[in-house]
């Protein structure tokens, strides 16, 4: 595989039409080759998508996938598209090559990437990455599965600037020769099981971030969890492993509250972990892997502590909304899998009215057992999920049941007493009832403002 040799003259097809693959088409475009979009969405739904393509001179089809799709020299495919659908799997068949839009955007990236993954934390991390990188006077742009795709940007982009993407296991199914000069990952849990045939599966993907890396380059991982650390410590790149347990010989770590990173073998103290604004030992690991991503690409160690200071964090995680009542109301949308409500559930003292639920992705929750029957007083269940997530919790706290997010904010309240937390923390996808979790941690949050 690799970067064809003439993207002047080839023929490209773009599956799925949504922010990346139009980003995409526009750059393939933008360089000479001949591009065709093809969505299932119908075409009485994309009059947004058809005027982007139309004004960029694409072809493009909607309602359904054509034969056409296949007369191609190579596939871009969205990460929305499921790698095990018929059509992608027929283009394996028939020899063609199918690549991500993280992918194809590298091959024209003059800048140094700065990729992060995880199953948890990508979204914060990646956007105190970005900050450290803007408060120490780099062009950055921060970019990938947070915000805008990096097709969009690439062509400004010089080799002193920097790119910071958020990257997903679907983005790194199709990658080939993408090779970040500081690769992230911070933990792997169970998660997208509706996508992969099993979790081995999916552990494979979130490796192919360090897949292109060489021994110059710097592979950020974390120490505490046991799948990464045992295919981190086998890299032969400059690894920096983080840990909040264990004193490390490199990377970084935290001891007797202080968090250090070791530099030429030796500790530097960094900053005290009651300074860095946002809260909760998940954070602490966000801080970590940002301050030695940031470090590895050569920003002063003032710069990243002084950011650490500031950041207070990104909207749908952990989210203060408003107090009512004597109620806190905090939107955590942004967790879609069961080891980041564990994090959110711990990330307070009080007792929580948890509303939770939405499209399962294969979860298990028994993680969760535990935490819900000691901290949650109530348990507002909605979506697809909800009669099994009813089944596994009713023996653990009080379940009710809501038809609709105005339902369950208004149960919500009902539950709550003074002094409760009411937490927004789902545990699964948004797209039985929203187009994505932002969108739902904005109707809860509109919502809230209302009562």
């Amino acid at each position: 595989m690799g970067r064809p040799d003439k993207i002047k003259s080839a023929r490209v097809s773009v599956l799925g039409a949504a922010r990346s693959g139009i980003a995409v088409a526009r750059l393939l475009k933008s360089k000479g080759a001949s591009v065709f979009v093809s969505d299932k969405k119908p075409i009485e739904e994309a009059a947004h998508q058809i005027e982007a393509l139309e004004s960029i001179g694409v072809e493009y089809e909607f309602g359904a996938h054509s034969d056409r799709l296949f007369n191609a020299d190579f596939i871009v495919m969205s990460p929305g598209v499921p790698s095990n659908l018929n059509l992608v799997q027929h283009a394996a068949k028939v020899g063609l090559n199918i690549y991500s839009e993280v992918e194809v955007a590298s091959w024209f990236c003059r800048a140094p990437i700065v990729a992060i993954t995880g199953s948890n934390g990508k979204t914060t991390t990646t956007t105190l990455i970005g900050k450290i990188f803007e408060k120490s006077g780099r062009k950055t742009v921060v970019a990938g599965n947070i915000g805008l795709p990096i097709s969009d940007y690439v062509a400004d982009l010089e080799e002193d600037a920097v790119a910071v993407l958020e990257v997903s296991s679907f983005q790194l199914d199709h990658i080939d020769t993408f090779k970040p000069r500081a690769a992230v990952l911070l933990n792997i849990t169970p998660d997208h099981l509706d996508r992969y045939e099993s979790y081995q599966a999916y552990m494979n993907a979130k490796f192919k971030i360090f897949m292109n890396q060489t021994a110059d380059d710097f592979s950020v991982y974390s120490h505490d969890d046991s799948a990464v650390v045992a295919h981190g410590d086998a890299l032969k790149t400059i690894r920096r492993p983080f840990t909040v347990k264990d004193k490390l010989d490199r990377g970084g770590y935290v001891e007797d509250g202080r968090v250090f990173l070791v530099e030429d073998n030796e500790p530097v103290h960094l900053i005290d972990w009651e300074e860095i604004r946002i809260r909760g030992v998940h954070n602490l690991y966000n801080s970590l892997a940002s301050a030695l991503a940031a470090r590895a690409l050569g920003v002063p160690l003032d710069v990243i502590a002084d950011t650490l200071r500031e950041f207070a964090g990104v909207e749908h995680r952990l989210e203060p909304v408003r107090s009512l009542g004597g109620v806190r109301y905090v939107n955590d949308s942004k967790a879609t899998n069961v080891d980041a409500v564990w994090y959110a559930l711990g990330s307070f003292e009080e007792p929580i009215v948890l509303i939770a639920g939405g499209k399962d992705k294969g979860n298990d929750y028994s993680p969760l057992f535990e935490p819900v029957k000691r901290k949650v007083r109530a348990m507002i269940l909605i979506g697809t999920a909800a009669p099994k997530m009813q089944k596994e919790f009713q023996d653990k706290t009080k379940c009710v049941m809501a038809s609709s997010m105005e339902d369950a904010v208004a149960k919500a309240r009902r539950e709550a007493k003074r002094g409760d937390v009411v937490l927004l923390s789902p545990a699964c996808a948004s797209f039985d009832m929203f187009q994505d979790y932002e969108h739902r941690g904005r109707e809860f949050k509109r919502l809230v403002m209302e009562l």
